[in-house]
């Protein structure tokens, strides 16, 4: 089996240590997501082959987790982890958009064996959208461009992810601390104003010119892109 990657979603820190330790040993890059909300932000993201879900997860639980991600058309599969083993419970987890079922306690060899077959099953491409839409902004992630009013927007490689990462929030506050660590990859606040500079730049290529504004500053909090239309 050629190498997988894993997103792990589980709030149990030593399960999870151990279970990233084990893939990573059997030849497979797995990464942890200790709640549901930074687990469903990271499986939206897209890049994975399989998503292993604990069920009780605190921020977001893992059914509604998966219910939403199936929402946005996200595709990867999943395979549910559960300390409730009824037939009841397997059947929820399924309809719930789960594609496989494993209760605990179980072995790693199981739980292996189940992920290597999900991820012969995995659908292609359909991890995460390659073209993003909002108004008459489009984002094309593959061929690296974007148009307004079919207008090609000249962008440099820092203000596409800026823009990528906005409009996959679209409708959503998006914060600096979330800018600076998903398209800065910052863990830390260099204490400069890196991210105004950009998005200023931003505002200027994508919506100067053009009705109605999509790039908006949330005083206090952050930015939005959103159609203004609606």
């Amino acid at each position: 089996m050629s190498l997988m990657r894993i997103l792990l979603i589980e709030d149990d820190s030593e399960a999870a240590a151990y279970l990233v330790k084990a893939f990573r040993e059997a030849g497979h890059l797995a990464e942890h997501a200790a709640d549901g909300l930074d687990g469903y932000g990271r499986a939206q993201e897209g890049g994975f082959d399989v998503l292993i879900v604990d069920r009780m997860l605190p921020k977001m639980d893992g059914l509604t987790l998966i219910g939403a991600l199936r929402e946005q058309k996200v595709e990867t599969p999943v395979l549910i982890l559960s300390a409730l083993g009824q037939v009841d419970d397997r059947v929820k987890g399924l309809r719930a958009g789960g594609d496989d079922y494993l209760a605990k306690p179980y072995a790693f060899s199981e739980l292996l064996a189940r992920v290597e077959v999900l991820a012969r099953r995995k659908p292609a491409g359909n991890s995460a959208p390659t073209t993003y839409r909002v108004g008459s902004l489009e984002l094309d992630r593959l061929a690296h461009k974007a148009t307004r009013e079919g207008k090609e927007i000249v962008l440099q490689p820092r203000e596409f992810r800026l823009l990528e990462y906005l409009m996959k929030n679209a409708g959503q506050v998006v914060t600096r601390t979330m800018l600076l660590e998903n398209v800065w990859d910052y863990h830390f606040d260099p204490q400069t104003n890196v991210i105004d500079v950009h998005v200023s730049r931003l505002r200027g290529k994508i919506d100067k010119g053009f009705e109605p504004q999509l790039l908006h500053t949330i005083r206090g909090a952050g930015y939005m892109i959103r159609d203004g239309a609606r």
